[in-house]
């Protein structure tokens, strides 16, 4: 991945400190504005990081100690620690073989009495089905919470990602098609949320330092909750501004390119690529590849004649039971889950990969499948 970040950004954030005002302030709360209409929420909250968003998320819902949270262990390990956080236990489910998502049949395997929450991760962008889930959520009675890290231009029933969601969390890491270097957000249609939330960010204050220092008389702040430091800075929020207003063309490059890898790919048996999901587009934040045993070579060997040839390629999503922090946390059998993470890959796919560049990728792949 190669973030796309030109002079338009590098202005915007010179912009910034020219300013004076460099800290949370004016340019978060558009970002804030502008993100969320770009998602279809009513408000967004920026952050320090998609993990912070998630821990915020949960403590928001009151989720902790004694509390089950169902998450895929099919996800960076940050999901699994957002649970930890707040004291609560995780509970891994297997996902769907196609899309690498929890369904509504994986989380119902392992809820007890004691499910409080799930978090379902719409993973490397590819959206999970929000109207079952949603659905059974309700049903059941858990809140569900939205790890939508990955999948800022991703849509899901005709709407973007995000839309309908109760509440939802992103990533503004450089691996992401929308960056600011690190950050995150919350988004949520719940304006007592969204009023803690910002709270909670800033050490529980009442006033934020923004509406303090605006004001022309003195603000004597209270603390209200013990909460935390997780803001953003406007300097990361004034290139995420300009981020926005790409972000509809880099999403359709990115499936331009995907659409040539399967192109390319179709020939090479053993190989199945990611693909959209038939509710959903997805912004192929990341382009994974299933490597079947009738491929013949290994996902290792394949890793490593890739990077012989120059290709930096890395290994599929992981697993987090199968980490040392994890290793301590009883779980149902997770055979698609281990299957993923064992036998998949993730090759080039960003702005700057060029068709010389797939056409290699593919090559190398092709010449180890003969």
């Amino acid at each position: 991945m190669i973030p796309q970040l030109g002079e338009a950004e590098a202005q915007a954030a010179a912009d910034a400190v020219r300013s004076g005002w460099v800290a949370q302030g004016p340019r978060v709360a558009r970002f804030e504005q502008e993100f969320a209409a770009l998602v279809g929420a009513d408000h967004g909250v920026a952050v320090s990081s998609c993990t912070t968003a998630l821990h915020l998320a949960l403590v928001v819902q009151g989720i902790g100690p004694g509390d089950e949270v169902i998450i895929p262990s099919f996800s960076f390990i940050a999901t699994a620690n957002a649970v930890r956080y707040v004291g609560a236990t995780p509970v891994f489910a297997d996902v769907d073989l196609g899309t690498g998502n929890l369904t509504v049949a994986t989380v119902d395997a392992v809820r007890t009495a004691r499910t409080r929450a799930i978090i379902a991760v719409h993973q490397g962008g590819v959206p999970f089905d929000v109207v079952a889930l949603r659905a059974a959520a309700a049903e059941w009675e858990v809140a569900l919470v939205e790890d939508a890290a990955c999948a800022a231009g991703s849509t899901a029933y005709g709407q973007p990602v995000g839309t309908g969601a109760t509440i939802a969390a992103w990533s503004f890491h450089p691996r992401k098609l929308l960056t600011t270097g690190e950050g995150g957000m919350v988004t949520t249609d719940d304006p007592a949320w969204a009023t803690r939330l910002r709270r909670l960010r800033e050490h529980g204050m009442n006033v934020s330092a923004a509406d303090r220092h605006a004001s022309a008389q003195p603000v004597l702040e209270q603390y209200l909750e013990t909460a935390f430091n997780y803001r953003m800075t406007d300097i990361q929020a004034a290139v995420g501004l300009v981020q926005l207003g790409r972000l509809a063309e880099l999403v359709a490059h990115r499936r331009a390119l995907a659409a040539r890898y399967h192109e390319l790919l179709a020939g090479i048996r053993g190989l199945v690529p990611v693909r959209d999901p038939e509710y959903g587009t997805t912004n192929f934040q990341s382009f994974w590849v299933l490597i079947e045993p009738t491929y013949g070579v290994g996902r290792d060997e394949v890793l490593a004649e890739l990077a012989a040839q120059g290709v930096s390629a890395r290994r599929g999503i992981m697993a987090a039971h199968l980490e040392p922090a994890y290793a301590d946390v009883a779980h149902a059998p997770l055979p698609v889950t281990e299957r993923l993470t064992r036998d998949s890959l993730i090759l080039p796919l960003h702005h700057a990969l060029t068709e010389d560049d797939q056409d290699h990728v593919v090559a190398v792949l092709g010449k180890l499948a003969a």
